[in-house]
């Protein structure tokens, strides 16, 4: 497996452990919301659970580029 490869799958892995976490998903959670008013709180629970759906429905409802949602997302983890 190359080392990309293995970082994407990496990163999933991360992100849905912290989807997971209770503490962790209402501190991403405010993120989302500060940075994607438009997007309730009753839509990220639907949501939450798996990174690639979280991720796609971000897109989806906010109309930004799939590296563009990542990379906001990316940087709400640190």
């Amino acid at each position: 497996m190359d080392t990309q490869h293995q970082n994407v799958h990496d990163t999933d892995y991360d992100w849905n452990d912290r989807l997971q976490d209770d503490g962790a998903w209402n501190r991403l959670k405010g993120k989302v919301r500060e940075r994607w008013g438009e997007i309730t709180d009753q839509e990220l629970e639907e949501a939450r659970g798996n990174w690639e759906q979280f991720k796609g429905f971000i897109q989806q409802k906010t109309g930004e580029a799939a590296d563009t949602v990542e990379r906001k997302l990316n940087e709400m983890k640190s």
